[in-house]
């Protein structure tokens, strides 16, 4: 049976729809940059996912030729993660999606070598004949954070944030998104194929302790 990452560390896919502390270990990344309204047709948003699904599945599918990853087992791809933030602020205006940058990104098994990577870029690109330039090795070590799963509409999310952010302050944390930690989203549904309401989503904050618990 392939193993699967969202089955294996539930810890980190399938929270409850009710926030916890979480301390999210270094992960590596096949990742794309980019910034504009995600749901404009056309938009970088879009095409990044369709970049980092062919080196996914360029990876998943090595067994089938003559390239050898070492360490190389039988895994489901797993789920598309977004990194998101806009310009001079560490909240996020939802009103305002053409403001938003992002790192659209999917977790690399851990036998998957820069080497590796490389390789499936080149493939990639052999086979579809197109530009995956943008497409990048990303580790992101996130560490302490906040997290919970919210179901329904992305635009509804900031009444699950707003949860989050009470949690975090009664059990004496304090949010610590910068430059580098940043509001992180698993999508575990096909907005496609799902309504909005029945949409399921992580979101994770990273998190610090406060200096002085709150009494």
């Amino acid at each position: 049976m392939a193993f699967d990452y969202k089955k294996e560390y539930k810890e980190f896919y399938m929270p409850k729809n009710k926030p916890s502390i979480v301390e999210v270990p270094p992960m590596n990344y096949i990742a794309v940059r980019g910034k504009g309204n995600p749901n404009e047709e056309g938009s970088e948003y879009k095409q990044s996912i369709g970049l980092l699904y062919v080196v996914a599945f360029t990876i998943k599918m090595s067994k089938m030729g003559s390239h050898r990853i070492e360490g190389y087992f039988d895994y489901v791809v797993p789920p598309l993660e977004g990194f998101w933030w806009q310009e001079n602020t560490k909240e996020i205006d939802y009103s305002k999606k053409e403001d938003f940058h992002f790192i659209s990104v999917i977790r690399l098994p851990d036998f998957v070598t820069k080497k590796d990577f490389d390789w499936a870029i080149e493939e990639a690109a052999k086979k579809k004949k197109e530009d995956f330039s943008k497409v990048e090795f990303l580790t992101v070590n996130e560490g302490l954070c906040v997290q919970c799963m919210h179901i329904g509409s992305y635009d509804d999310e900031p009444n699950t944030i707003e949860i989050m952010h009470e949690f975090m302050t009664d059990d004496g944390y304090e949010l610590d998104i910068t430059d580098t930690r940043l509001h992180h989203e698993i999508y575990l549904s096909d907005a496609r194929r799902v309504v909005p309401e029945k949409l399921k989503t992580v979101i994770r904050h990273p998190v610090k302790r406060c200096a002085v618990r709150p009494s």
